[in-house]
């Protein structure tokens, strides 16, 4: 082989490998492994980030999910909360009384787990041993069980965040159940997410918009119905912000619009949709999610979500 040849030779092997990179960096530069509740299969799942389910647990009406730092799942149902082993096997629960409800939940820093009862319109903490060790009354005009509330979080100052989805607002509470601060919403909310900076981030439900406002309640930030080309809002539900600062959606189609939209998506502050997710084929209506290749301790509130 002459030396001009040679050359040619080593030149289109390097536009190859350049184009072949380029090819992926655009196709998959963005990629997550995440664990999901599919409330429309009654079913939890950890999908890798190539798109693969690599498990997953019968849950009626999964609405909150959580993986712990122990590797097991933290998991809510209808009637209560599980922790599950990646065997499969059901390491601890509570189930709450009779009537009730339970769509949200969160891993504590001591150990115990709180959960938020519509029913009982409460928040309970309980411990490993099955223990209520705190309980915090709720206030509520919603007579409708289901209607009362979703997605509640304890905050790092010990107050308490619950979205009440069948009035359209957000709560703050204390730890003793006096209301702080109450945060109207263009919509039924599913989860309300405090900020590092103080900011709320709200999932508006059928109101079809994400919101963040600031500690005056003024929204700084929004994406409304259609403002996404290809992926208008439907039901807003489970929030992620991310250490880049971008947004993770799941963009539930429940209400009449299965497999119209992304399942999931992420989108930069300025929306830019950088990932989605709309694999019909394995999945229904997604209302929770955790990214699984977010660093951080779940116990700390250091994944905001």
């Amino acid at each position: 082989m002459t030396r001009y040849m040679l050359t040619i030779c080593l030149l289109l092997l390097s536009l190859r490998i350049t184009l072949t990179a380029q090819a992926q960096n655009d196709a998959g530069a963005v990629r997550h492994s995440f664990l999901c509740c599919d409330n429309g299969q009654g079913k939890d799942f950890v999908v890798s980030a190539d798109g693969k389910v690599v498990w997953e647990f019968a849950v009626p009406v999964g609405q909150d999910v959580w993986r712990l730092p122990n590797g097991n799942y933290l998991l809510s149902n209808v009637r209560g909360v599980q922790e599950v082993a990646p065997d499969k096997k059901v390491v601890w629960q509570y189930t709450s009384p009779e009537g009730t409800e339970v769509h949200g939940c969160q891993p504590l820093a001591d150990g115990s787990v709180m959960v938020c009862e519509c029913g009982t319109s409460r928040i309970v903490e309980v411990d490993r041993q099955g223990k209520i060790r705190k309980e915090v009354k709720l206030e509520t005009k919603t007579v409708n069980v289901h209607a009362q509330f979703r997605v509640a979080r304890k905050l790092t100052n010990g107050n308490y965040l619950v979205a009440h989805v069948g009035e359209n607002l957000v709560r703050e509470y204390d730890g003793e159940g006096k209301v702080l601060r109450t945060i109207p919403t263009p919509g039924n909310p599913f989860v309300g997410v405090r900020l590092p900076n103080g900011n709320t981030l709200i999932g508006c439900g059928d109101g079809h918009k994400v919101i963040e406002v600031d500690t005056n309640d003024k929204i700084v930030w929004q994406i409304d119905e259609n403002e996404l080309p290809g992926n208008p809002l439907r039901f807003v539900a489970g929030l992620q912000r991310l250490p880049n600062g971008n947004t993770l959606v799941c963009n539930w189609g429940g209400h009449g619009h299965i497999g119209e939209q992304p399942l999931l998506f992420e989108v930069t502050p300025d929306k830019k949709v950088v990932w989605k997710m709309d694999d019909y084929q394995q999945f229904r209506t997604i209302s929770n999610v955790q990214l699984l290749d977010v660093a951080g301790d779940v116990t700390k509130g250091e994944i905001l979500r």
